[in-house]
């Protein structure tokens, strides 16, 4: 009897290990994995789906794999967050695609971990940092002092060009100059951002004050 307990309970145990291991076809690609991983996030869709009544009426291929209609692709990184808790992609794959299947299993951990790291991403494309303008504003000698004494705050000089003269005769008041100034301002990386400085320096190049 003992002997027959002792298989029984082997036999059992086999069982036991067999219906641990589940098989999903995702998108036409089988993944291999056991219900303890799937049941991590208990109000997630996959752990329904393994559970012994489930509430999903979910059909099998012919090897006995749930068939799921999603893309095979994003359910791997979605898979390896149940086995160990992160996020691994492949640099291919967009945070936005694990997003979408995060959001369609209902794994809430993972949902949160994406979304962080969108964030962050978004963040660094938008990287605010300072740059340059320049401006070149056109006087003659005569304007020349108070261009000096008006300039806006700030702004500071940066160059002072003598363009000659349009007159034949004359003093330097009857010479023109540019006056150039320069400002920092904040623009975003890899935004859209104004003209370039060339660009202004051309536009405002010739405008007399």
């Amino acid at each position: 009897m003992a002997v027959n307990n002792n298989h029984g309970n082997g036999v059992m145990e086999t069982d036991c290990r067999k219906s641990e291991w589940v098989r999903l076809n995702v998108g036409g690609t089988t993944f291999l994995t056991t219900r303890t991983t799937l049941g991590r996030d208990q109000k997630s869709f996959l752990y329904r789906l393994v559970q012994e009544a489930s509430d999903l009426n979910t059909d099998k291929d012919t090897d006995g794999a749930f068939l799921i209609d999603r893309d095979p692709s994003y359910f791997g990184p979605v898979l390896n967050f149940l086995r160990h808790g992160k996020l691994v992609m492949n640099r291919d794959l967009a945070e936005e695609g694990v997003l979408e299947e995060a959001e369609f299993y209902n794994i809430t951990d993972l949902i949160k971990v994406v979304k962080d790291r969108i964030a962050d991403r978004d963040a660094k494309l938008n990287q605010i940092f300072m740059k340059n303008v320049y401006r070149v504003m056109q006087c003659s000698g005569q304007e020349l002092t108070q261009m000096v004494s008006t300039i806006p705050d700030g702004w500071k000089f940066e160059q002072l060009l003598n363009i000659g003269s349009h007159y034949n005769y004359g003093s330097e008041d009857h010479a023109e100059f540019l006056f150039i100034v320069s400002k920092e301002c904040p623009t975003v990386l890899n935004g859209t951002d104004e003209p370039s400085d060339r660009a202004k320096v051309l536009q405002l190049k010739g405008t007399r004050i």
